[in-house]
């Protein structure tokens, strides 16, 4: 038998049932501040990882996720907020899920163990070797991703992989393991609690860093978000207010005439 992956040890904690239930979030609670320790220990693999990725980007390249479950879906949610976050094209950064968009709400039974499944998802989206994979899987053991990871290496793309356990098939696979260890779960094997959270944070960190990279972020604003409702319209208004010095009635002429930060001040700085 394999090596158990990490993810798969078994809970520091018994007889959870039997808990009251003040116990059952306070223990939880406890496991989830161990996350930011864990991530800390893996940020040099983070960093590089997304100064590859960027550098590909400048070239017109484009970040693909694959992942099964829970790690799928991370991915796509991740992928989903770029856009109107940053101000990129829908097609700049990519999620893709073992068994199709209908896994996202309903898993889809043993979609995760077709090895060359995902290359095939892939591949309508024409890719070329300026893109980037990264591969999200808890255990680092799925199929799917490591199948993947492999066929796109093999085609010249940058390859990284997003795992929770150590020395796992996903990281061997890959040009930029990032690989952190969170221990076991509260749950034993309940991969979407503490190895989720890190799982986030660790993509949080690169389509944020990405995105730093091609300066779409200037001092600290979200100078390329979409200005989709009110909340964010009042967010852009702000944001020229101070980065202008200009009253509200000035700055939320020129966002309507400009349609976003970045243009408006662009704009503005031309009037000088």
């Amino acid at each position: 038998m394999s090596r158990l992956p990490d993810t798969e040890k078994t809970s520091r904690y018994d007889q959870i049932e039997e808990m009251s239930t003040l116990d059952v979030v306070t223990n939880i609670n406890q496991e989830d501040q161990t996350v930011a320790k864990a991530v800390e220990v893996v940020l040099p693999n983070v960093a590089a990882l997304i100064d590859q990725i960027a550098e590909r980007m400048k070239r017109g390249g484009r970040l693909f996720y694959i992942g099964s479950g829970t790690s799928g879906r991370l991915g796509i949610v991740d992928a989903s907020e770029c856009p109107p976050t940053f101000g990129v094209p829908h097609d700049l950064v990519i999620g893709i899920i073992a068994g199709g968009d209908g896994a996202i709400r309903k898993a889809v039974e043993f979609a995760e163990d077709d090895e060359k499944q995902a290359w095939k998802d892939i591949l309508p989206f024409e890719p070329d070797e300026n893109d980037s994979v990264v591969g999200i899987a808890a255990s680092g053991t799925t199929p799917y991703v490591i199948g993947g990871v492999e066929e796109a290496k093999k085609r010249g793309l940058l390859t990284g992989g997003v795992a929770c356990s150590s020395g796992s098939p996903l990281g061997e696979a890959v040009d930029f393991p990032v690989e952190v260890v969170v221990g076991p779960e509260f749950i034993t094997g309940s991969t979407r609690m503490k190895s989720g959270t890190a799982q986030k944070m660790i993509l949080n960190m690169i389509t944020t860093g990405v995105m730093i990279r091609l300066g779409r972020i200037k001092g600290n604003k979200m100078v390329d978000m979409q200005l989709t409702n009110k909340k964010l319209e009042q967010r852009g208004v702000r944001m020229l207010m101070h980065e202008l010095s200009i009253e509200e009635d000035t700055a939320t002429e020129l966002l309507e005439k400009h349609g976003s930060v970045r243009a408006a001040i662009e704009a503005y700085a031309n009037l000088m």
